[in-house]
Order: structure tokens, then C-alpha cells, then sequence
């Protein structure tokens, strides 16, 4: 008995350790699975990112499209019209902002030199460190010896790299807007596609119904995100005007598109009307009403979008959020027997 019991443990305990090493294996392999995909996403961004935009303004666009629809409007007519009338609003935002950007670029070199001496008086502090640095430089240099030969590479000016990057944008805008069209276009091809996987007449009508419900909920949200970044957009336009600050039109644009990125945005856009204030104004107390209004106005739609907003889409989730969690576990368990079979 006391052999059996023995082997009993020896079996249990090697079952334990082959179990906690085919965790382990499987844990590292999925590390391993994760590390690649965001590797192959960060070397791919000029063509993941294009395409995860038009897929996401198309999301947002396709209740409009099947509305119309509903009304007689081909969806090949009516997703044309929308992409053109967006397009055109960019375009016109562009040609709105061109002159304040242009401008901007060409006085680069003078914002700088005006940044600079500004805020001269916080350089005092790192002069001595400075000093030293330049020591070690000189010293490191002075070991390498006479013969050593050192090639610069002059770079190129700001204009032209600025041109090279609203090239770059612009082609990237191009690309989204035709990616959306033809994804608007196709109609429900990729429905089809997916709720062809399913076996059961039941299980591809609660496919396509949960789709349609995703859908419909993603499209209210990324709409009533840009809805609330254009209204924050505006009142700091117009804020800045008030105050005075060069161009505050652009500075409205940039903090409605970078609004879309949580706190980076918001910081990002801090930051630069507080040079621009900097340069622009006399007194410092002055030039720090600008970001201040900035910080002030973002802080509110914070509390807006995360407070009110939030009660409002659960309120409104409350009506229809039971139905969609039965559905989606429905289409769960065909999924799962799918993978079985």
C-alpha cells in the first residue's frame, strides 16, 4: 500500500509539474505572439494606420448610409456624397489654415530666437553643466587624435521638411477617404461574409443583429467624441481671439484633432500656445492667460464628456443592453461550436 500510495504521489506531483510547465510555455508563447503583432503594427503604421481609420469613418458613416437606403438612395450614391462633402470640409479647413501654418513654418527661426531669449534667465542654472559637457566633449576629442576625419551630413531645412510632411498627410487623408468609400460602397458584403461562417439560420440572425447593435453603438460614440473635440475646438478659438493670440483659429483646429488622443492632446496643445504666448506677449502673466484657458477648458470637457455623457450613453444602454448581452452570449456558444466542429 505504502509503494501504491508513493507512486500515487509521484504521478500526482509529475501531472502538476507538466501542467505548470504547459502554462508556462503557453504564456510565453502568447508573450512571444504579442511582441510580434505590435512589432509588425509599429513597422506597418504607414499601412495599418490608413486602413484602421477608414474602417473607423466608415463605421461611423454607415448609419447614414443605410438610412438612406431605407429612403430610395443607393449606397454607392450615397457614401459618394458623403465622402465628397467631408473631403471637401477638409479641404476647406486646410485652405483655411494654410496661411496661419505657413506663416508659422516661416517664422520658425525667429520663434526660437525669441523663445530663447525669453527665457534666458533660466540658463544661469545649467551653464555650469553646460561648461563641463563641453569639456568632456573637447577632451573625448582631443584622444581621438589629428587624423580622425569627420563627415556632417547638413540637414535639410525646415520648409522643406515641413512640405514633405503635409505631403505625407495629405496622401494619408486621400487614402483614408477612398478606403471609406469603397468599404461604404460594398453595402453589407462583409455581413455576409461573416454570418456565412455560422451553420444556423438563428445563429447568423443574432450574428447580424449583434453586429448591427456594435455598430450602431460605435458609430454613436466616435460621433459624439468629434461632435464634443469641434465644440472644445471652437471655444478656445474664440477664447484665444479674445485674448489676443495669433492665429487662434489654428490653435482651435489643432486642439479639436488632438483632443482625439486622451491627456497627450490636451498637453501637447498646452504647450505649444504657451510658447506662442511666450513670444507673443510682454508681461508673462499675460502670455500665461493662454494656457491657462487651454487647461481650463480642457479640465471641463473632461468633466462633461466622462460625468454627463457617460450617465447618458448608460441610460440610453440600459433600454437595449440586456437584449445585446443575451445576444452576445448566444453568438458566443455558436462560436465556440463552430471552432468544436
Amino acid at each position: 500500500m505504502k509503494i501504491e500510495s508513493a507512486g500515487t504521489a509521484a504521478e500526482d506531483s509529475a501531472t502538476a509539474n507538466l501542467r505548470a510547465d504547459t502554462r508556462l510555455i503557453r504564456s510565453l508563447v502568447i508573450g512571444i505572439f504579442l511582441f510580434m503583432v505590435v512589432y509588425a503594427l509599429f513597422f506597418a503604421q504607414d499601412f495599418f494606420v490608413p486602413v484602421i481609420l477608414a474602417f473607423l469613418l466608415a463605421l461611423t458613416l454607415r448609419p447614414v448610409v443605410r438610412f438612406l437606403k431605407k429612403h430610395g438612395v443607393q449606397e454607392a450614391v450615397s457614401a459618394t456624397i458623403l465622402v465628397l462633402l467631408l473631403l471637401g470640409a477638409v479641404a476647406s479647413a486646410g485652405y483655411l489654415l494654410s496661411d496661419p501654418i505657413v506663416q508659422l513654418i516661416s517664422n520658425a527661426p525667429s520663434i526660437g530666437q525669441k523663445l530663447s531669449e525669453r527665457l534666458s534667465g533660466l540658463k544661469h542654472p545649467f551653464e555650469r553643466f553646460l561648461e563641463i559637457s563641453h569639456q568632456v566633449e573637447s577632451a573625448t576629442d582631443a584622444t581621438r587624435g589629428p587624423d580622425v576625419q569627420k563627415v556632417a551630413v547638413a540637414p535639410s531645412g525646415l520648409v522643406s521638411q515641413a512640405a514633405g510632411s503635409l505631403l505625407s498627410a495629405g496622401t494619408r487623408i486621400t487614402i483614408i477617404f477612398v478606403l471609406s468609400l469603397f468599404i461604404l460602397a460594398s453595402g453589407t458584403m462583409f455581413y455576409e461574409k461573416i454570418i456565412q461562417s455560422f451553420p444556423k439560420l438563428s445563429d447568423k440572425k443574432r450574428a447580424l443583429q449583434v453586429a448591427y447593435d456594435v455598430e450602431r453603438e460605435i458609430s454613436r460614440y466616435l460621433f459624439t467624441v468629434a461632435v464634443i473635440n469641434i465644440g472644445l475646438g471652437s471655444v478656445i478659438a474664440l477664447g484665444l481671439w479674445a485674448l489676443g493670440m495669433p492665429s487662434p483659429l489654428l490653435w482651435g483646429a489643432a486642439a479639436a484633432l488632438l483632443n482625439f488622443l486622451p491627456y497627450i492632446g490636451a498637453l501637447v496643445t498646452i504647450v505649444l500656445v504657451a510658447v506662442i504666448g511666450l513670444i507673443s506677449f510682454d508681461t508673462l502673466s499675460y502670455a500665461l492667460l493662454a494656457p491657462a484657458f487651454v487647461l481650463l477648458c480642457d479640465v471641463l470637457e473632461g468633466q462633461f464628456r466622462h460625468r454627463v455623457l457617460v450617465v447618458a450613453v448608460g441610460v440610453c444602454w440600459c433600454d437595449h443592453g440586456s437584449a445585446l448581452a443575451r445576444r452576445n452570449q448566444g453568438l458566443l456558444r455558436s462560436l465556440r461550436g463552430l471552432c468544436t466542429t
